[in-house]
């Protein structure tokens, strides 16, 4: 049973991220560029994904991981889990980062510059990076994905006498 629920929480997780990722990636190539009240509130959408979806969807995909490693004597030898725990911990750095970070400031120039307050090119390179960052990101989950399902096996070298 405990395997069972470590492993939904940890594909519920996963979709989660996923689908954030994919949801932020639309909005940010539909978002309306004719109106800047228009376009500040996809921002705000963006930032709000990425805080109340992504974040705890991938500390969901990263805490059942690890509990799936510690309840799971097989995990704690294979080459593909460590890989995979490397990948998840730079996801998360890379969501917080990149994303998390870069939405906000986004949504918070956005309104800045709606409200005059602001120059709308000031948005462009934190944009740039939030676009790199949502690929990279979705890449990094593939290959999570991708390991799971393959697992892998990493050869170690044989002791040396």
């Amino acid at each position: 049973m405990y395997r069972q629920l470590v492993r939904f929480l940890h594909q519920l997780g996963a979709v989660g991220v996923l689908g954030a990722l994919a949801t932020c990636v639309v909005l940010v190539a539909t978002a309306p560029t004719d109106s800047l009240a228009a376009y500040a509130g996809t921002r705000h959408g963006i930032a709000m994904i990425s805080k109340w979806l992504l974040v705890p969807s991938l500390l969901v995909v990263l805490i059942s991981g690890l509990l799936a490693i510690a309840g799971t004597r097989a995990y704690m030898d294979a080459g593909w889990v460590w890989m995979k725990v490397l990948l998840g911990l730079a996801m998360f750095e890379g969501t917080l980062i990149t994303i998390s970070a870069t939405a906000s400031r986004a949504a918070e120039l956005t309104a800045q510059a709606a409200a005059g307050q602001s120059d709308p090119a000031r948005l462009e390179a934190v944009l740039r990076t939030e676009w790199g960052g949502l690929w990279v990101l979705i890449a990094v989950s593939v290959a999570n994905i991708v390991l799971a399902v393959w697992r892998p096996r990493f050869s170690r070298r044989p002791a040396e006498r």
